[in-house]
């Protein structure tokens, strides 16, 4: 029988796998985001037209898809696109930790908010799972940082000229950026061009799909890509 120092020690051992564990799918998660560039960031009221729209993003190349918790039945979206190889599905606008939570168990691999929330953070760190919070001014992304935010969604993008990347990182050179809001197809080089991690590719999706259907939409997305 072990003894109570034996258990103990391997209790210790356990943590340290968890953590290793943890650090090892969270840096996962970074490489693939990275990898891909863009992540689809994109809003409906109708859980089937999400998914269809997702079936022609991931099978034309764009695999990074962030599911909007204002999308209805978001969770079951997310467990059931999980399911791709080679898919990074996350959640979205997610605003306290509850939801945060319900995300994480249903798959998400990262959680991104329109602001920060500390709740979210925290939680988010203790699951091993990339948290990226809406930052528009250093003193928010200061603050973000200490909670363990690397990344930062600079949101809304359209409020800014794309030099904000370096304007941004001068003072804070240990930060990442991923904008979103008002980038699309026509200037998306630009905003990669400066260093941003990612891009957030938005309403020009269901745009494009409205528009000119599942075809156009398959080649909007391979025109994208050809942008990374």
């Amino acid at each position: 029988m072990h003894n109570i120092q034996t258990w103990n020690k391997i209790s210790i051992q356990n943590k340290i796998n968890v953590s290793r564990c943890y650090k090892l799918k969270y840096q996962k998660i970074l490489n693939e985001i990275k990898d891909n560039r863009f992540i689809a960031v994109y809003r409906t009221t109708d859980k089937q037209k999400f998914i269809d729209i997702a079936h022609i993003l991931i099978e034309n190349g764009l695999k990074t898809i962030e599911v909007t918790a204002t999308t209805p039945q978001a969770n079951e979206i997310i467990r059931e696109l999980s399911q791709y190889r080679d898919v990074v599905i996350g959640a979205g606008t997610i605003l306290d930790s509850a939801s945060t939570k319900a995300a994480i168990e249903a798959g998400a691999k990262f959680i991104v908010s329109p602001g920060f929330d500390k709740d979210s953070a925290k939680l988010s760190n203790t699951y091993g799972t990339l948290y990226i919070p809406g930052c528009m001014t250093v003193t928010e992304m200061i603050y973000a940082s200490h909670y363990g935010c690397n990344i930062i969604k600079l949101f809304p993008a359209n409020q800014f000229s794309s030099k904000a990347i370096k304007d941004f990182q001068g003072p804070l050179p240990q930060l990442e950026f991923i904008p979103t809001g008002g980038i699309g197809i026509a200037n998306a080089q630009e905003w990669l061009a400066v260093g941003s991690y990612a891009i957030g590719i938005g309403s020009e999706i269901t745009k494009v799909y409205e528009l000119e259907g599942p075809r156009g939409l398959a080649k909007y997305v391979r025109e994208l890509l050809k942008r990374k």
